[in-house]
């Protein structure tokens, strides 16, 4: 993978609240490709953090593209609101619709680039009949809900089964991987078939994320 294929996707879950828009104004400094935003209930997950305003307020100050995770129930309800708010790219949770089609083409009919989002335990297999339908697949490394979670090792082994599928699907569509990525594990993830790299904790938990953003990268492009 060349350093122009790869994106650095910084997860402002991590960040300071009260300045959000000085911390995304480092990391697009450091070189961040977009910027994720994880939006969850307090039902589908056990916690609540950001909704369509704060997402709103981020497309004012944002320079790069909004990567909006939602990890909320029914999600259907509240797509067009994200979009129309800021909302470049919209994932959606696999075990949380009961129409994954139908909701995948909602997004991409209003817009926005499309993401399936698998739990750890869900298998790569979900996604076989609506392959065609995505713009990028996010796998999570973590059981969604909190930042600053311990990365879950079979994740590297689950990309390359969702890069295999979408290969002999004759699919490009991006990976992204969200959960405990840091420099210690980036190259690893890439060499297996992942695109973006969300990084929360690792980024915004150090003195310097512009810094933090670029060590990610480099590290992430390393050879093994």
């Amino acid at each position: 993978m060349t350093d122009a294929a790869l994106q650095i996707a910084p997860s402002v879950l991590s960040a300071d609240f009260a300045a959000l828009g000085r911390d995304v104004a480092d990391v697009e400094r450091g070189g961040a490709d977009l910027i994720h935003v994880d939006v969850m209930d307090g039902h589908f997950v056990p916690n609540i953090t950001i909704g369509i305003p704060v997402v709103k307020a981020l497309r004012r100050v944002a320079t790069r593209p909004l990567d909006v995770h939602l990890m909320i129930e029914q999600p259907d309800r509240y797509i067009e609101a994200f979009v129309r708010n800021g909302a470049a790219m919209v994932s959606v949770h696999v075990e949380a619709v009961s129409h994954l089609h139908r909701t995948l083409a909602l997004i991409r009919e209003l817009g926005a680039k499309a993401g399936a989002v698998l739990n750890p335990s869900t298998p790569a297999a979900a996604l076989e009949d609506v392959v065609r339908d995505l713009d990028f697949v996010v796998v999570m490394a973590v059981n969604p809900g909190f930042g600053g979670q311990t990365f879950i090792p079979n994740t590297i082994d689950k990309v390359r089964r969702v890069r295999a599928l979408l290969r002999a699907a004759g699919v490009s569509a991006a990976i992204e991987v969200d959960g405990g990525v840091d420099p210690g594990n980036a190259a690893v993830l890439v060499a297996a078939g992942a695109d973006i790299l969300v990084a929360g904790q690792s980024i915004f938990g150090t003195p310097d994320a512009a810094q933090a953003t670029r060590a990610l990268r480099a590290a992430a492009l390393r050879q093994l």
